[in-house]
C-alpha cells in the first residue's frame, strides 16, 4: 500500500503559540501556520496513507471500508483520494508522530459520494482569531449518561469557521462602541470580570445584533436581516431575524456546528478531550462524589476563586480540543442559533426548529458540574433572559 508523505516547511521561523502552564502543547498548530514551501516525498510502504506536516509532525490517515490511495495533497489543504466505495463513510485520523503506528485520533468523518473524492482537511489562513472545522459527519448526541434529548443522530455539518475563544468582554466593548455609533440598539450593555474574561449578562437577541456589527465593521455581509427580502440589516427591537446563511459575515453556530465543533474530531468521548474531567481541564464546579468521571477537586475551581463572582477564567486559559478550540466545556454557556427542541433534527446542516419559545444553550459553565459541560449536553433559555452571569457566545463564519 502506498504511503504518501507531505513536509510543510515554514521558513518564516515562527514559532508555536505559547500555552498556559496547565495546557498540552497543541499539535495543530499547523492550521495557524502561514506556508512558505511545499515539498513532497513518495514512498511506497505497508501501511496507510498518511499526510505530515512540521512543525510539530503532524500526521493525516484515511481509514474506511475500503482501501484507499491518496493522489495529492494541495497547497490550499485539500486532500484528493481515491479508490473509495460510494455512498460509505470513511475516517481522516491525525498523529502528532508515529511510534508503532499508535496515537491516531480520529479528526474528521467524511462520506465517499464518488470513487475520486476532494476534500478540505485544513484552512492555511484561517481568519484572525478563528479556526476551520473541515466539512463532514458525525453522531449528534450520545447515550453514555442517559440523556433522553440528546438521542445521537447522524448529521452532516459543512466547513465552517469558528472563534477559537468565547467573546471577550474586551472584544464585545469595540465592537458594541462601534454598534452604537451606527444605528444598533442593544437591550443590554453586557458584563465581563475583566477584559480577557468571556463577556456575559446579554440576551440571545444581544449577541444576534452584536454578530452583525461585527459583520459590517469587518466588511462583511450581515447574516440577520428584519425582512425575508434580506434588505434591511437587523440593528434594533427583539424580534426574530431573518436569516441569510450564505452570507460571509459573523453569526452563532447552529447546534449542530457547536457540538462538532466541541468534539474536535473525537467519537463518543463526553468531554472534547475524552471521558473525564478536571479543574486543569476546564473551569466547573467540581462534584466527585456525584459524577465518577468528574476527577475534581470539589467545589469551584480554585484557579478563579478570588471571592468576587462569576468565577469566569480568561478566555482561553485551557489548552485546546482537537480543532484548537477552547472553553468548549465550562467557564460561560454558548448561545446557539437554534430553537431548543426534541429530538434533533438530522440529515445535512440543519438549523433547529422553525419555531420555538427558548434558545439552546450549550458548554456548561463555571457554576455548573461536570454533567452540564459534557458534548452532549443540551440547555436552553429564553432569548431575552439576559439575567445570567454564566452565559456568553462566539461566533461562527461560513467557509
Amino acid at each position: 500500500m502506498s504511503l504518501l508523505i507531505i513536509v510543510i516547511h515554514n521558513l518564516c521561523g515562527g514559532r508555536a503559540p505559547a500555552v498556559k502552564p496547565n495546557a498540552r502543547s497543541e499539535a495543530r498548530s499547523i492550521m495557524k501556520t502561514k506556508i512558505h514551501c511545499l515539498f513532497i516525498g513518495l514512498a511506497f510502504l505497508a501501511g496507510v496513507h498518511q499526510v505530515a506536516a512540521q512543525p510539530n509532525q503532524f500526521f493525516f490517515r484515511i481509514t474506511g471500508p475500503a482501501a484507499t490511495a491518496i493522489m495529492a495533497f494541495r497547497t490550499d489543504g485539500t486532500i484528493v483520494w481515491s479508490n473509495a466505495l460510494s455512498g460509505t463513510n470513511y475516517t481522516i485520523q491525525t498523529a502528532s508522530g508515529l511510534p508503532d503506528k499508535t496515537g491516531w485520533v480520529d479528526y474528521v468523518q467524511i462520506p465517499a459520494t464518488n470513487r475520486v473524492n476532494t476534500n478540505q482537511i485544513v484552512a492555511f489562513n484561517p481568519p484572525t482569531g478563528m479556526v476551520f472545522i473541515p466539512a463532514g459527519s458525525f453522531t449528534l448526541g450520545d447515550t453514555l449518561d442517559g440523556e433522553s434529548d440528546a438521542i445521537p443522530t447522524n448529521v452532516y455539518v459543512s466547513a465552517f469557521f469558528l472563534d477559537t475563544n468565547l467573546v471577550t468582554y474586551s472584544l464585545w466593548q469595540s465592537v458594541y462602541s462601534w454598534a452604537s455609533n451606527h444605528g444598533y440598539g442593544f437591550t443590554n450593555a453586557g458584563s465581563g470580570k475583566a477584559a480577557s474574561h468571556p463577556v456575559q449578562m446579554l440576551d440571545w437577541y444581544d449577541c444576534v445584533k452584536w454578530c452583525n456589527a461585527r459583520s459590517q465593521q469587518a466588511g462583511l455581509t450581515a447574516v440577520y436581516y428584519a425582512d425575508a427580502a434580506f434588505t434591511h440589516i437587523y440593528t434594533n427591537s427583539e424580534a426574530t431575524p431573518y436569516v441569510n446563511w450564505a452570507a460571509s459575515g459573523y453569526r452563532l453556530p447552529t447546534e449542530a456546528e457547536w457540538e462538532k465543533a466541541a468534539r474536535g474530531g473525537l467519537s463518543g468521548q463526553r468531554f472534547p478531550w475524552g471521558d473525564t474531567i478536571s479543574e486543569s481541564q476546564a473551569n466547573y464546579y467540581g462534584a466527585t462524589a456525584s459524577f465518577n468521571y468528574d476527577l475534581g477537586p470539589d467545589y469551584y475551581n480554585t484557579n478563579f476563586t478570588n471571592g468576587v463572582v462569576p468565577y469566569t477564567s480568561p478566555a482561553g486559559y485551557f489548552a485546546a480540543n482537537g480543532y484548537g478550540l477552547r472553553d468548549m466545556a465550562g467557564n460561560v454557556y454558548a448561545w446557539c442559533w437554534d430553537w431548543y427542541g426534541q429530538p434533533y433534527a438530522g440529515g445535512s446542516n440543519p438549523h433547529g426548529p422553525a419555531t420555538g419559545s427558548n434558545r439552546v444553550l450549550r458548554g456548561g459553565s463555571w457554576n455548573g458540574n461536570a454533567y452540564f459541560s459534557r458534548c452532549a449536553y443540551r440547555d436552553d433559555d429564553s432569548p431575552a433572559d439576559a439575567s445570567n452571569d454564566f452565559i456568553g457566545f462566539r461566533c461562527a463564519r461560513n467557509y
